[in-house]
């Protein structure tokens, strides 16, 4: 079933809405769609801004689906990244402009795409940011570690890769992990107004400047393929297995939907666990 719809909200603005409840996981297949959808959407001349957002009340894209990690380590891609790679480096070259409005949780990997997004713009009431991976022996695999570093300076994406925290909107906002932290009430109506906005523009300008923006901004390649393949090694790392384990048992304890829904707390216990 696809994961994605994609609305035309006027000639040259669309609007793409995942939808995998009841946690917008990330899988193989979500990768794949979502690779297909950015591919089209360049090639349609008209179209200058993009808007994603999600349909999954208290979530937005999420992260990775655990039993999909094999199937992601093994995306091949069109050029010499790896599929799981070169989505977030599709969404950031890509010949319009990328707008994330973020109800809900994005961690670990939903995070690292949301970093590659142009604008991001997050409910101060809903929105929740993690890099959950270090609690479970994991390292970041789809370029969350050097879009970070950019975007928050060296310290500040420390802090977040090497606690696993959750960071509300407007913590996020305060280290420019996100543009804007705007009132729930608002973000719709807002987002809309900055598409419209940029969309009335010439285009041939936008991505003119996108493409000189991207060339100061975006990681090199070589950098986000040594993550991917320190991310796959450390798949089958020596404390990925007890944390599988202390998982499960927390799961036991208090299901999957408090887990999921509060993570960034949870991740301590399971540091705790021998």
């Amino acid at each position: 079933m696809k994961q994605f719809t994609v609305d035309d909200r006027t000639s040259k603005v669309r609007r793409v809405t995942f939808a995998s409840p009841p946690f917008n996981l990330i899988g193989a297949d979500t990768v794949a769609e979502l690779l297909d959808i950015v591919d089209r959407l360049s090639v349609e001349e008209q179209v200058s801004a993009v808007i994603f957002d999600s349909a999954t009340p208290g979530f937005f894209f999420n992260h990775v689906d655990s039993d999909q990690i094999p199937a992601i380590v093994d995306m091949a891609g069109n050029g010499p990244l790896p599929g799981f790679v070169e989505l977030g480096m599709r969404l950031a070259a890509a010949p319009f402009v990328s707008i994330a409005s973020i109800r809900g949780r994005t961690r670990g990997g939903g995070a690292e795409y949301t970093a590659a997004f142009d604008l991001r713009y997050a409910s101060r009431e809903q929105a929740i940011f993690c890099q959950p991976e270090v609690g479970f022996g994991l390292v970041p695999g789809a370029g969350g570690t050097e879009r970070l570093t950019h975007l928050l300076g060296r310290d500040r994406a420390m802090e977040v890769l090497l606690t696993g925290q959750d960071y509300d909107a407007d913590r996020a906002a305060q280290y420019g992990w996100v543009t804007r932290a705007i009132p729930d009430a608002e973000l719709d109506d807002f987002v809309d107004a900055v598409a419209r906005r940029i969309a009335s523009f010439d285009k041939q300008a936008i991505t003119a400047v996108k493409t000189q923006v991207n060339r100061s901004t975006l990681p090199p390649e070589e950098n986000l393929l040594a993550s991917f393949v320190e991310s796959a090694r450390s798949t089958t790392g020596p404390g990925v297995e007890a944390r599988g384990r202390a998982v499960g048992k927390l799961i036991a304890q208090i299901g999957i939907d408090d887990l999921e829904r509060n993570l960034g707390h949870h991740l301590e216990w399971l540091a705790e666990q021998p």
